[in-house]
């Protein structure tokens, strides 16, 4: 476990543009006890430095939105396109589903399950004749640039990406994969 020096917590605090006396109280210490850990001034025991930098990992994770986490450019197909050109695209990109956008809004989704559900049902024989308004499912959730992370993390137990959304235009896409990149 690596303990950080006193030019680090301070760094740190700084960078989060906290200030000693909001990391004291969220630590339940004193201001003083912050001001002279950071001067060096004192050997503070390991739980209470434990304090601090939980408190300023909080504030990191916080300070996360998704636009922070957002990737572009946004694959979208239209409702009308072909269930063949959307499985294309799919194929370039190396991804399983798409949004379904309809004039620059997001009205649902068309993904690799849905269209492998629809041949195994045995509704369609050939994809080439088909759009995707014939399989599209329910839409990705969307959110504003500014979603804090913790938002993002609990839509995503239950979807497989959220739409970033900023004056009704689509801006990003996260996935889980996106999320994997606040453990590194």
């Amino acid at each position: 476990m690596h303990i950080p020096t006193p030019s680090e917590l301070k760094a740190k605090r700084v960078m989060l543009g906290l200030k000693q006396s909001e990391v004291a109280e969220r630590a339940s210490i004193s201001q003083s006890m912050v001001a002279r850990i950071e001067a060096g001034t004192v050997d503070p025991r390991v739980s209470t430095i434990a304090k601090i930098v939980s408190v300023l990992r909080a504030a990191e994770r916080s300070a996360v939105t998704a636009t922070d986490l957002m990737h572009t450019p946004v694959y979208s197909v239209p409702p009308g396109e072909t269930v063949n050109r959307t499985v294309q695209i799919m194929e370039e990109n190396g991804i399983s589903q798409l949004p379904v956008i309809d004039g620059g809004v997001p009205v649902g989704c068309i993904s690799e399950s849905a269209i492998i559900n629809a041949l195994e049902e045995g509704r369609v024989h050939k994809i080439q004749n088909h759009t995707v308004s014939e399989f599209m499912e329910d839409g990705f959730p969307t959110v504003s640039p500014h979603t804090d992370v913790d938002t993002l993390v609990h839509l995503l137990h239950t979807h497989h990406a959220i739409l970033v959304v900023d004056k009704g235009q689509v801006q990003g896409v996260i996935t889980k994969h996106d999320l994997i990149s606040l453990i590194r």
